[in-house]
């Protein structure tokens, strides 16, 4: 398998990276994390402006016609910088939702807003007691004449406080079902907080929100497959974010083993030391390439719901995620052990890179889950 980026795919990675080194620094970040808004308006822009809210979206509905392997290098940039902008939820989540599940029309109403960037979506799925499930259990759906009432409560929904559309999954009585729901609709309510990496998100409370017919997404009873699919999606750009996460949390190791200095020597002279790095190395380099393969069977299974490719995609991805969630736990505990007690303070990046790939790992899922989901697809 080639393992290296295209010339399209590594342009956009440089101009990535490039924009993030010059007006997305660790400085910049703690800024933003602690404005009014918890994150930069004029970074989301220049996002939009590159593209990244367009590539994975058919060219008819005016995307890209994009997959998970040409957002990786900017997911890594990402990963590397600890971007904070609520990206991923949306065009992985909510956007992709609307572009597979919607109809014609929803299609046409909705997604040029959400992919020239000028509107924010999430996906709006956990709920308090459910863990990792994906199909809706408390959130309900109930036709009242022409319209729908949905009640429940959201959990942890990424970017809520930000968002102008969500995406809600809510139990009808032909099964999980989705709706589209304006964040300041009545009867909505977001309880916005701050997560342990910086993100903004948010508790989100539906009482008796009375939404249109043409809110439903696709058919109803229809949706589970959909949210796999793109929940899988996710995890794939999600594994590429965290591979971007722990080349940042190893080069910050290796830079500070160069310049500390012991006993007249860099600490990085020492070979027990050495090998420590070595060992982070080699993890974040199988990281990469799982990561790689997960992207490519997400995107040789896209927008299908065949058992067999549905299956397929699951087991890659699931392995890619049990294989990241080792190689972070590896690398973001050796990175701050390595710093020394200053490892863990606010100053450094390395800390907040710790953080970071905390989340990640539990994000879609921890290891444990992907194991049992894994272990029951083979």
């Amino acid at each position: 398998m080639d393992f290296e980026y295209n010339e399209e795919q590594q342009l956009l990675a440089d101009s990535v990276s490039k924009y993030l080194a010059k007006a997305y620094d660790f400085e910049s970040r703690k800024q933003a994390i602690n404005s009014s808004a918890g994150f930069s308006e004029a970074a989301w822009s220049t996002f939009a402006e590159m593209g990244l809210t367009a590539i994975p979206f058919a060219q008819a509905d005016g995307g890209f016609g994009g997959g998970a392997v040409d957002m990786m290098a900017a997911m890594e940039a990402f990963g590397e910088a600890l971007v904070i902008e609520p990206l991923l939820d949306h065009i992985a989540l909510a956007t992709r939702l609307v572009a597979h599940a919607g109809s014609e029309a929803q299609r046409a109403a909705v997604l040029p807003a959400l992919i020239d960037g000028s509107r924010k979506a999430t996906f709006a799925y956990l709920e308090r007691g459910q863990r990792y499930a994906l199909d809706p259990t408390t959130t309900s759906a109930t036709r009242s004449g022409a319209q729908w009432k949905l009640d429940g409560e959201k959990m942890v929904v990424i970017g809520a406080p930000l968002a102008d559309v969500l995406v809600v999954s809510a139990r009808t009585g032909g099964g999980a079902s989705l709706f589209l729901v304006d964040r300041t609709a009545p009867g909505v309510s977001v309880s916005a907080y701050r997560t342990v990496d910086g993100q903004r998100a948010g508790d989100v409370t539906l009482t008796g929100v009375m939404v249109g017919a043409d809110a439903l997404l696709g058919g109803e009873g229809s949706a589970l497959p959909w949210i796999e699919e793109a929940v899988d999606f996710a995890t794939a750009l999600l594994c590429a974010e965290a591979v971007g996460a722990m080349k940042s949390a190893t080069d910050a190791t290796l830079d500070y083993l160069k310049t500390r200095k012991q006993f007249g020597a860099p600490i990085g002279a020492f070979q027990a030391l050495q090998h420590r790095m070595v060992d982070m190395y080699i993890a974040g380099e199988q990281a990469r390439s799982m990561a790689i393969l997960a992207a490519c069977r997400v995107d040789a299974a896209a927008s299908s719901l065949e058992p067999a490719a549905a299956a397929t995609r699951k087991a890659a991805i699931s392995s890619a995620k049990v294989s990241i969630a080792d190689a972070a736990r590896l690398i973001s505990q050796e990175s701050v052990q390595l710093h020394g007690g200053m490892g863990m303070t606010e100053e450094m990046k390395v800390s907040h890179t710790f953080r970071r790939l905390t989340v990640l790992t539990q994000r879609f899922g921890d290891a444990d889950h992907h194991l049992e989901r894994y272990a029951a697809l083979t």
